[in-house]
């Protein structure tokens, strides 16, 4: 019987969110028999929650300091060496990398390290709108182009995000791979019982929105959109589960508005069980797992139509996709609100088709056959 795949995974940290999500799962539900995982990070800065520690602190890490979000030249140059270090001890039949900074350092550590070793990246969104100015954009695509040259594989969470990167002629065709996240739901709460929890109305509309307060998410077009809301449904209340570095924004703006801040929650279950719309007002995004929970929880969702928000939300059928502007947010948002009916059947087939097309199953089985592929096992 030949041995295990080892596959070791690299990503700068494992702050709350889908990439932590999906290495989380990952590791536990490879089939162990087939795949030796091994799992390098660093550690969340101060204003981020680490999921490791809050959801998952049984998965197995090792944790290379300094391999965080922030950028530093010189701490950087120091941790492709200590990367290129651990590949030779560990010598691994494949090199995962995820996100931006852990694909550079993880794919320059690895070929340091000349270890016998085939390289994959994963692009988890569409980092080439929305994150950097336009002339770190155009350094970001130079080095995506090179580093891509001697990867092996490179998967996209969607195919926007694949169409994005081909479009900036970063890869070839052939060299991708679509595999979306795999998403599981706990059994939800009551509702009743989970308002309660919250602290929020029983009898209210709850208008939710999930994930980081971070700039690419715009938490300030929220809370336009909520104000414009509450103008035309004063009965309705808001709900924001999730930190980051504009959560002090975020509450001064939201001051005298029915909005309560959540901070993190280990439980989103009962966030979804307590709201009746989930929102979204990001500048980009790649395959936003708040929606497809959302989904899964049988809710409609209102989402600005960015990035690969359309890979996610069918316009008119599981949610409203509008303009990246707070008018445009709160207009979908009423019309979800103001017909109850339209509400309830996007719900339903929101719930069918998050679980067709985003199970954790098919998620585990398409890495497993890329791993065999790269290997030569297929």
């Amino acid at each position: 019987m030949s041995r295990p795949v080892r596959v070791v995974e690299v990503i700068a940290r494992m702050n709350v969110g889908g990439p932590a999500i999906l290495l989380a799962s990952m590791q536990q539900r490879l089939d162990p028999a087939s795949f030796d995982v091994r799992l390098l990070t660093g550690y969340c800065a101060d204003d981020e929650a680490d999921y490791l520690e809050t959801m998952a602190p049984h998965v197995p890490v090792e944790r290379i300091d300094g391999l965080g979000r922030s950028i530093r030249p010189g701490s950087d140059v120091a941790k492709v060496r200590l990367l290129a270090e651990r590949f030779r001890q560990l010598r691994p039949d494949i090199i995962h990398t995820h996100t931006a900074k852990a694909g550079v350092v993880g794919r320059v550590a690895a070929k340091l390290a000349r270890v016998d070793a085939r390289l994959v990246h994963t692009y988890h969104g569409h980092l080439l709108h929305g994150y950097f100015s336009p002339t770190k954009t155009k350094g970001v695509v130079a080095i995506e182009r090179a580093l891509a040259r001697v990867t092996d594989r490179l998967v996209a969470v969607a195919p926007g995000v694949r169409d994005d990167l081909l479009a900036a002629h970063v890869g070839r065709a052939g060299q991708y791979r679509v595999i979306g996240p795999g998403v599981e739901l706990l059994p939800l709460a009551g509702r009743e019982e989970a308002r309660t929890a919250l602290g929020l109305p029983f009898d209210a509309p709850v208008i939710s929105m999930i994930g980081r307060l971070t700039g690419i998410k715009r938490p300030d077009r929220f809370a336009e959109a909520a104000a414009l809301v509450h103008a035309r449904r004063p009965d309705a209340v808001f709900a924001v589960a999730g930190a980051g570095d504009r959560e002090s924004d975020l509450r001064s703006r939201v001051s005298g508005l029915p909005v309560t801040l959540l901070g993190w929650r280990s439980d989103v279950e009962t966030v979804l069980a307590a709201s009746d719309v989930v929102v979204l007002t990001s500048d980009n995004e790649g395959t936003p797992l708040s929606l497809i929970q959302a989904g899964l929880a049988g809710l409609p969702v209102v989402a600005t139509d960015v990035g690969a928000v359309r890979d996610v939300v069918e316009d008119g059928v599981t949610g409203n996709l509008c303009g990246a502007d707070s008018l445009a947010v709160a207009d979908a948002i009423c019309g979800i609100l103001d017909d109850p009916a339209t509400a309830r059947r996007m719900g339903g087939a929101a719930q069918r088709l998050m679980a067709e097309r985003f199970s954790m199953a098919s998620m585990i089985r398409a890495h497993e056959a890329l791993y065999e592929e790269l290997a030569g096992r297929s």
